[in-house]
């Protein structure tokens, strides 16, 4: 990835800011083949994520996942926005972890920026497919329960890796919002 950047501005869960970027680093090069490209993913609470959705995709409150495609010609380019309250809150409700959830999400919104849809019944099955296909096997790869982090500064600090990304939300290409129910 030629420039990827994690910014988390949640206290929801203390996250492992570097196992999340060595997790998407492996997801886009290792496993999608996706080398070149720029890629911000945002960890959030539901206010933020609340406004987000109803600013960019008028629907009221918040949602698990919303992705902004910027649509890079022969390469990924766009933003991910990963709601951490909804991650926790769907984790109880499928009785998985709230880090499975995460990754589940960052999944999602990297199928949407390689082009997946998941807006027909059809399209929901091939993306969910693939989906479950790629978590299993970065939850090999990886203890995802590792991204727990303990220590208190990745909750209460921005986290940025690698450069900071000029990356506007004021036109996006193509917004897609929400995982489909498992």
């Amino acid at each position: 990835m030629s420039e990827l950047v994690l910014r988390n501005r949640q206290r929801t869960r203390h996250v492992h800011s570097p196992l999340l970027r060595r997790v998407t680093s492996f997801l886009l090069a290792d496993l999608l083949s996706l080398e070149r490209g720029e890629l911000a993913i945002h960890l959030i609470a539901a206010p933020e994520m609340a406004r987000i959705n109803q600013q960019f995709l008028g629907h009221a409150g918040s949602t698990d996942v919303i992705t902004f495609d910027y649509g890079g010609e022969d390469r990924l380019h766009g933003e991910i926005f990963i709601c951490l309250d909804d991650a926790v809150k769907q984790a109880r409700e499928f009785r998985t972890t709230w880090q499975s959830e995460l990754v589940r999400y960052l999944i999602h919104g990297v199928l949407h920026l390689a082009g997946y849809d998941d807006l027909t019944p059809a399209g929901r099955r091939v993306m969910k497919r693939e989906e479950n296909r790629l978590l299993r096997l970065l939850s090999r790869q990886f203890y995802l329960r590792h991204l727990a982090n303990a220590g208190p500064s990745s909750s209460h600090k921005s986290q940025i890796v690698n450069r900071r990304a000029a990356v506007s939300l004021n036109k996006p290409v193509r917004a897609t919002g929400g995982v489909s129910p498992k």
